[in-house]
């Protein structure tokens, strides 16, 4: 007589042989911890998942337990490389074994996907980021840092002078091409090019430009509250800051970032702060962003507006596998 499995084990399960439905109470649970912890609206990415598994196209993995679906997590790919979008286990069951699990479940996937040469993901709900994980001789890991400010905070910050011949313009799609280029310069042989490939190469730039205008996953772009800098001297942009909106109280500022020849000329605080006030004009009692914590320099410029950091997670990457 064969033996029965154990329904209370956690079984890996592929998210196509699953019904939509199934994911319900697990994407309640995780809008709710969203909004607490991130004051971050996770509803349009939740029905963006939904309609992907409704049709059985997203790839990755569900932790099952007895008849219910306590965990999943989802994968993209896009040429050599592989991203873990999400990894999220309802709070009962989000013991360091069952995201071990979960998490191995995921990187193994990708490694055997024909073409997969690295692995890139920014877990922000991974509960145990001190545990050991998997394919560890393959990691890299970057602890990133949370970080919010009140209205309250940005209200109160006085203008610094940026030299002559600088001027700031709101956003317009004419800056596209010009902000790729800008983010490939200012990220050369920078921390952050060691977690996304895509501020490498000027094409990466355009893709990393393209995502967060365009999708969801850092929110609605919000064009009122970003801001170019242009240095007219050499008639180039030197300079900007990109901001979505998370929720209809909250903003997150995407990107930051200034050309290495000028900075320390208060550009990337000017930057911020037109962008920081712009929101709070625009209804936002907070606003966040996420920042590398070995990048004590970027560290040193959000605290000085009134950033604090609330919470930690790790950037992972796995290469040379």
């Amino acid at each position: 007589m064969a033996a029965l499995s154990d329904p209370k084990l956690p079984e890996v399960v592929e998210l196509s042989q699953l019904d939509v439905s199934e994911f319900d109470a697990l994407f309640g649970e995780e809008i709710s911890i969203w909004d607490n912890k991130f004051h971050w609206d996770f509803r349009p990415s939740a029905d963006l998942l939904r309609r992907f598994l409704l049709v059985r196209s997203l790839i990755g993995y569900a932790l099952r337990i007895g008849r219910s679906v306590v965990g999943y997590t989802y994968c993209v790919c896009e040429g050599r490389k592989g991203l873990i979008g999400d990894l999220y286990l309802r709070e009962e069951f989000a013991g360091a074994e069952n995201e071990a699990l979960l998490l191995a479940s995921a990187v193994q996937g990708l490694m055997r996907t024909s073409g997969v040469k690295r692995i890139e993901s920014q877990l922000m709900l991974l509960r145990h980021r001190t545990g050991q994980l998997p394919f560890g001789r393959f990691l890299t890991r970057h602890d990133r840092l949370f970080m919010i400010v009140a209205a309250p905070a940005i209200a109160g910050l006085k203008t610094l002078a940026t030299g002559p011949g600088t001027t700031f313009q709101p956003w317009t799609e004419r800056y596209q091409e010009e902000t790729a280029h800008l983010v490939a310069a200012a990220y050369r042989g920078h921390v952050d090019s060691e977690i996304n490939d895509q501020y490498r190469t000027i094409p990466g730039a355009r893709h990393f430009l393209t995502n967060i205008i365009r999708y969801p996953g850092c929110g609605v772009f919000s064009p009122e509250a970003s801001v170019v800098a242009h240095d007219s001297h050499t008639g180039r942009i030197a300079g900007a800051c990109l901001a979505s909106r998370v929720s209809p109280t909250s903003g997150h500022i995407t990107q930051l970032c200034v050309l290495p020849a000028i900075r320390g000329a208060h550009l990337g605080y000017e930057l911020l702060r037109r962008g920081l006030l712009k929101l709070v004009s625009l209804g936002c009692t907070t606003v966040s962003l996420t920042v590398t914590a070995s990048n004590q320099n970027a560290i040193d410029l959000y605290e000085s507006v009134g950033f604090k950091h609330t919470a930690v997670f790790p950037a992972l990457i796995w290469e040379g596998f």
